[in-house]
């Protein structure tokens, strides 16, 4: 029952929004009882904050950290992401848009507990990819780029293709926003990486501590 519950609230939350899915409705469309949902979860809160916790940070590990964690590069990753979520929604013939994206949107300034919910699974999914970048580099590959950077430019990029792609109902925008991503942070030759880090150091200096 608690499954069936989380099951019926994701879906509403995706589809309709939080604000906009009454527990009424839920309990209707989960047939259960108030008696019982509330064994489970004793508010609406509570049961978003499972939907938050169990399936959306599931769905950023599933489609993001572990593909890229277990590509040949955390670029080769990226890449590979994008085109298999592109071909899924094309596939499917409508976007739904990212449950990240979407509760953050709607519940980032509704409540503290919401906002460090989703905050927390942005943070270990830029920090997945940043960790790919530090080991690619350990490996001798893309010395140029500043991993965090990299990372935050990465989610970025896909959370606004996402947003749009769900507005124009068009999965095109996802390979629209990777061919910018790549070509706005290229990948460096072994030769260039040193100069390229020493060249950012100069314009961008990190602020001195007192």
């Amino acid at each position: 029952m608690r499954k069936k519950m989380l099951d019926v609230a994701e879906g509403a939350f995706q589809s309709r929004g939080y604000h906009a899915s009454s527990i009424g409705d839920l309990m209707a469309a989960a047939d259960v009882s108030g008696g019982a949902l509330h064994h489970h979860f004793p508010t609406k809160k509570a049961l978003a904050l499972a939907v938050i916790d169990e399936r959306v940070a599931a769905a950023v590990e599933e489609t993001w950290i572990a593909p890229v964690l277990a590509a040949a590069s955390a670029r080769e990753g990226v890449r590979a992401v994008f085109e298999a979520v592109a071909a899924e929604l094309e596939q499917q013939g409508f976007v739904r848009g990212c449950p990240l994206n979407n509760l953050a949107h709607e519940l980032s300034l509704a409540d503290p507990d919401f906002r460090l919910a989703l905050a927390g699974i942005f943070t270990g999914w830029r920090r997945a990819i940043a960790d790919k970048v530090r080991a690619d580099q350990q490996a001798g590959r893309d010395e140029g780029t500043d991993p965090e950077r990299f990372a935050a430019l990465t989610v970025a990029a896909y959370s606004g293709a996402m947003s749009m792609a769900k507005t124009a109902q068009d999965a095109g925008v996802l390979r629209d926003c990777l061919a910018g991503l790549e070509r706005s942070v290229p990948s460096p030759s072994p030769s260039q990486g040193g100069l390229a880090a020493r060249r950012r150091n100069r314009i961008l200096p990190r602020p001195r501590t007192p």
